[in-house]
């Protein structure tokens, strides 16, 4: 049998069924702007640390929808809160105001 190089990765297939989202829908009652949000990149084009950290706010909205809190928290501890990314919104969303209130409601003091 001829080796290319080539292996299979596990799978990375989320199973949206079994992802808690109740967090997420408190998340979207208190801060309507989580579901205004239309993923355009004008966030991440203007953050001074989106090219060092890779830090963006429709990341960190994705990865809660999709259940992956810690890898949303890991992009959120590289926020600066400096709110270039408000100033450039073209759906006005306070981003600065929607990191705190994710911070709020998925209490970082129980994912310990």
């Amino acid at each position: 049998m001829n080796i290319f190089g080539f292996r299979i990765s596990p799978s990375s297939a989320i199973n949206l069924d079994n992802v808690d989202k109740e967090r997420f829908r408190e998340l979207c009652r208190i801060e309507p702007d989580a579901v205004r949000c239309m993923a355009c990149g004008s966030c991440s084009a203007t953050c001074p640390a989106a090219g060092f950290s890779g830090m963006s706010v429709r990341k960190v909205l994705l990865y809660l929808q999709r259940g992956k809190e810690e890898e949303a928290f890991k992009l959120m501890s590289n926020c600066m809160l400096c709110g270039k990314c408000t100033m450039v919104c073209p759906r006005g969303i306070n981003t600065r105001h929607l990191i705190l209130s994710i911070c709020r409601i998925y209490d970082k003091e129980e994912k310990k």
